[in-house]
């Protein structure tokens, strides 16, 4: 039967964007799909709306809605694989520059979507099915990791998402911090309880906090294994590129021994004495600080503690208010002209902790770090005891080596390493808010083969702090989140 002008005109449209999606994932069996393509288009010989026939009102209608709802399904499939993503903010490690609550609009052509490592997965939902509370997705088959063609790269002060590249391991009922950061502390405390006076190396705190971390199931949950692609999604900025040196010195961020300077929205705690009055929430307010992020030292520590940090006692017997806020360059000038405020100092960089890599003996810390050289992939570094620690998860974990320690000689795959060269890029990322995120610095590098995409814009954002129609941050709405 000889079908009409219009009817050619929606096949070679159809058939076209099989033949152009095809090249652009490189997967040529997807060519089998325009002998359908052409029968529901013009032969017809395939009977592809049958139940449009039937005599029986309850097949039509309910045929008509598992039509749309398989078409939907597939339709958001492949939107959500390869083109566009929704992510909401869920921590404050990114403010001011993007807040909690704020629901971005993620492009994976920006750099380029992946191929799925894990193609078998239900749409919408990243590694647990809601309600169920089990995984999403099948762990075979498990396809290698490739990227297709982008519109562009990751270039520093770009805001990224990415799969949290320590969330490969995880026990379920203790997430954060990550499963290698669980075993290490357990492994240090226990080995400092046997011996105090013993310096323990990271791999005897890794080896008996693994088995510490096992032995406390009802503590820490069961533990589980998660493909790449169904790691928890993260966002931080690009700060460091493949290749480059980065130091961070009194949280100045230098890479290649130049200065990175800050973005407008970055910003720090800071420890904050007043006359002996408290903030009120109009100054809060003032300040852009919410609810969560209103700590008061003096409460939470008490005045002993405080005064062995160096705060004095007021004439009345007491430490007067000390708050730890986080805020811009921008409040931070502003909270100077505030009349009852008695003094202002940068929170201290021990209150920061351990950093990556742990077990290091160099003394970095969150505000003092580094020089650490970021991998780039075809690069060659000789393996020395001065950077193996910082290589070491990259060898093994990332790029599926087996590396072990023999009288002090690197052996990879059976065969002493003096150097080794990397088969991907590695990225720094960090979060605006510096003192309270949870990044590079304690982590470690981004491979590339975790990168997701790149967010464009708020579609909308919700104030956990607000009620009602309050809630909404009317104007966030379509606000750009690239940079």
């Amino acid at each position: 039967m000889e079908q009409p002008i219009k009817q050619w005109i929606k096949f070679g449209v159809a058939a076209l964007i099989c033949i152009l999606f095809t090249v652009w994932i490189g997967w040529w069996p997807i060519l089998l799909l325009l002998p359908f393509i052409f029968d529901v288009y013009i032969t017809k010989k395939i009977p592809w709306t049958w139940w449009r026939e039937s005599k029986n009102p309850a097949v039509r209608t309910v045929m008509s809605w598992v039509d749309a709802i398989v078409f939907a399904l597939v339709a958001v499939y492949i939107i959500n694989l390869f083109f566009f993503q929704n992510y909401q903010i869920p921590s404050s490690s990114l403010e001011k520059s993007l807040l909690v609550g704020d629901f971005l609009f993620v492009s994976k052509v920006a750099y380029g979507p992946r191929v799925p490592n894990t193609p078998l997965s239900f749409p919408l939902v990243q590694n647990t099915l809601p309600v169920f509370n089990c995984k999403s997705y099948f762990e075979t088959p498990q396809l290698p990791y490739k990227r297709l063609l982008g519109t562009g790269h990751v270039k520093r002060g770009d805001i990224v998402v990415f799969n949290f590249p320590a969330g490969d391991t995880i026990t379920i009922l203790q997430q954060n911090p990550d499963y290698y950061t669980n075993c290490y502390s357990e492994g240090l405390s226990f080995l400092k309880q046997q011996a105090p006076d013993m310096k323990p190396t990271p791999e005897m705190c890794y080896r008996f906090g693994r088995d510490i971390v096992k032995a406390k199931e009802s503590y820490y949950g069961k533990m589980m294994f998660r493909p790449v692609d169904k790691r928890e999604n993260y966002v931080k900025r690009c700060i460091g590129l493949p290749g480059e040196t980065l130091k961070i010195v009194n949280n100045q961020v230098y890479i290649d021994g130049k200065i990175v300077y800050d973005h407008p929205g970055v910003q720090y705690n800071y420890w904050i004495q007043t006359d002996g009055s408290l903030l009120t929430d109009e100054q809060f307010e003032e300040l852009g600080v919410s609810n969560d992020d209103r700590t008061l030292l003096t409460q939470t520590y008490g005045d002993d503690i405080m005064r062995q940090l160096g705060y004095k006692l007021s004439p009345n017997g007491k430490v007067n208010p000390v708050y730890c806020l986080p805020l811009t360059h921008e409040k931070y000038l502003l909270l100077k002209k505030y009349r009852n405020i008695r003094s202002i100092i940068t929170e201290p960089s021990i209150m920061g902790g351990d950093v990556f890599p742990l077990g290091n003996t160099k003394g970095w810390t969150r505000d003092n770090y580094g020089p650490l050289w970021i991998p780039k992939k075809g690069a060659t570094v000789a393996l020395t005891p001065d950077n193996l620690l910082a290589y070491q998860r990259i060898i093994e974990a990332y790029e599926h080596n087996k590396l072990e320690m023999k009288n002090g000689v690197p052996y990879i795959n059976g065969q002493p390493a003096k150097t080794y060269t990397f088969k991907m890029d590695y990225y720094w990322m960090m979060g605006d808010n510096r003192h309270k995120s949870a990044d590079s610095r304690y982590w470690g590098f981004v491979p590339e083969d975790h990168i997701v995409g790149q967010p464009l814009f708020v579609w909308l954002s919700l104030d956990k702090d607000k009620t009602f129609l309050g809630k909404i941050r009317w104007n966030r709405f379509f606000k750009l989140a690239t940079h």
